[in-house]
């Protein structure tokens, strides 16, 4: 028995015995109906169905972003320090070689008057090449090296996009905590939630409901008025 007919019982305009109408029973089983025909639509656009996260710290989206932009923060200053660290070597490794260039050259500087003086001996003409060698293996590893430096400058300068991305992502978070104060504030009321009186389960006009009177308490709310 559904709302409205416990209201017509209590005004007197309504017979317990038409509960058991036949039209009680086409309205029941119309309902059966309808309500099988809604589980089917509900079965066929459940893909469709976005479901919230419940609202738990782990789904907490503007904490989750605050970590983020943390996290990022700090792996990109440890990256930057990590080349810093590349880029102080190879300028080491840069003056090293200088400094064996210059080794090489006064070698071949000797060699090549050791040879004009000693023209016979095979070996001074040897240690020439070599020096020779040497000097050009230098100028390589230095080109290689600073080729080197300037690809950890370009990642450098690369990096630079982080920043840009943790500003992007801080703008996000301020508009949705700027979202979440106009709402709070937008359903700000005069009176405590603990105060309000509960909402009812069920009003005039809902349907498809499993929680509604029965007869049997019917009966007894009826002697329960009668015995008064």
């Amino acid at each position: 028995m559904t709302q409205e007919e416990l209201d017509a019982l209590m005004a007197g305009d309504l017979d317990l015995e038409e509960d058991a109408a036949p039209e009680d029973s086409a309205a029941i089983e119309t309902d059966d109906v309808a309500t099988a025909e809604d589980v089917t639509l509900e079965d066929e656009n459940e893909e469709d169905v976005i479901l919230a996260p419940p609202a738990t710290k782990e789904h907490q989206v503007v904490s989750q972003l605050d970590d983020v932009t943390r996290d990022s923060e700090e792996k990109a200053g440890e990256i930057f320090d990590a080349l810093d660290i590349v880029m102080n070597e190879i300028e080491g490794a840069l003056s090293s070689l200088s400094r064996a260039k210059d080794i090489s050259s006064d070698f071949e500087t000797l060699f090549k008057t050791l040879c004009e003086k000693f023209p016979h001996i095979d070996r001074f003409k040897a240690a020439k090449e070599e020096s020779l060698e040497l000097e050009k293996l230098v100028e390589e590893s230095s080109s290689m090296l600073q080729n080197a430096n300037d690809q950890i400058l370009g990642a450098m300068d690369t990096m630079q996009y982080q920043d840009i991305h943790r500003q992007k992502i801080e703008r996000v978070i301020n508009i949705m905590r700027a979202l979440s104060k106009y709402m709070s504030a937008l359903f700000e009321g005069n009176v405590e939630d603990e105060k309000r009186v509960k909402s009812a389960r069920h009003i005039e006009g809902d349907t498809h409901t499993e929680e509604v009177i029965s007869n049997d308490d019917i009966e007894a709310l009826i002697a329960q008025f009668g015995g008064k």
